[in-house]
């Protein structure tokens, strides 16, 4: 499409330089005011085949001659390029709309990211990371053909159409990242009534806002500046413990990762103690708490701690070794 808009630019210059060119020449051979010279070449050039407004002169013909050999050239070079650009610009909106809807309707169990400014664009990279399937929903103009490696729709996602579009009612979670508060509490509310099973994160920016939107209805709140204030205290003030929160955490790290693995039904894990499984032992990964199926939350848990259904582990290791962890947590009993 840029390509197209080149041609027709070029196009467009070709044809006013030609234009001044049959101007001027009239000008200089016949002696023509501005006006009759400027007359003269567009009849020419349009080939409508009106008479000379004067008679010409011998040399004014033979100048007519090769206007109308540069000319007539020139200008349906320019009706093509402009007639392209507008036929493949629509056919191209029309088609990557239809496509878009296509890979839209066949999304199950995705996420949907609304808003794509600083905050979604670290959100959308960090999920990718993960192969999480998502979709992006932005209202900011031509949006989209910026970003050709996500899956973004163009449009207010406070809007009830927007997010029955996007698949709500199939999708597994929505994050809700726009600007003000009141955007998010819109969002929040549609998306709870349109999936009340939708897991729901938004985002906080005034204080007090945090539960408001609790009670529309978002799972899990997050004020960036208080978690922004608090990280900067804390790297002041225990420089160590963040520097390695942020190594365990940090996407791309071979060495350690962090990660929660969830617990399968009729894992072959259930029933077992930490010890039993060899976690520790076998994988050397380290189980810093298990959250289990009421929320609990279980801290520091002994090699003695029985794994139940519907636990998940938060687990430090080597991250071939919790994968290796993920694919015994789905292994079920035989």
């Amino acid at each position: 499409m840029k390509e197209l808009k080149n041609r027709l630019i070029f196009a467009v210059g070709l044809l006013a330089f030609v234009a001044s060119f049959g101007t001027a020449g009239y000008m200089l051979i016949e002696g023509w005011g501005f006006l009759d010279s400027l007359y003269m070449t567009v009849i020419t050039l349009a080939s409508v085949g009106f008479r000379e407004i004067h008679d010409l002169s011998s040399s004014g013909r033979i100048f007519t001659i090769v206007l109308i050999i540069i000319g007539v050239g020139t200008v349906a070079y320019a009706l093509s390029a402009g007639a392209r650009v507008i036929l493949e610009g629509e056919l191209q909106e029309v088609y990557g709309r239809k496509r878009l809807e296509k890979k839209i309707k066949e999304l199950k169990d995705h996420f949907i990211v609304c808003g794509y400014g600083r905050m979604g664009k670290i959100i959308c990279r960090e999920l990718k990371e993960h192969n999480i399937k998502f979709v992006i929903v932005e209202k900011q103009h031509d949006i989209s053909t910026k970003i050709d490696e996500f899956l973004i729709l163009e449009g207010d996602a406070t809007k009830d159409e927007i997010l029955k579009e996007l698949a709500i009612e199939k999708a597994k979670g929505l994050i809700s990242v726009l600007p003000s508060d009141a955007e998010n509490l819109f969002v929040v509310l549609s998306a709870r009534v349109l999936n009340p099973k939708l897991l729901i994160v938004a985002r906080a920016g005034e204080e007090g806002s945090e539960q408001k939107l609790l009670r529309a209805g978002a799972d899990k709140v997050i004020s960036p500046y208080h978690i922004g204030g608090l990280r900067i205290a804390h790297t002041v003030l225990k420089p160590a413990v963040v520097d390695f929160i942020e190594f365990a955490t940090k996407t791309g790290n071979i060495d350690l990762q962090m990660e929660e693995v969830k617990i399968q039904k009729d894992s072959k894990l259930i029933g077992l103690t930490l010890d039993e499984c060899g976690i520790g032992r076998e994988l050397g990964i380290i189980v810093v708490a298990i959250k289990q199926a009421d929320s609990e939350m279980r801290f520091n848990p002994t090699f003695r701690s029985v794994i139940k259904d519907g636990d998940t582990l938060i687990a430090l290791g080597e991250r071939t070794k919790l994968k290796v962890l993920e694919e015994m947590s789905a292994t079920k009993n035989t």
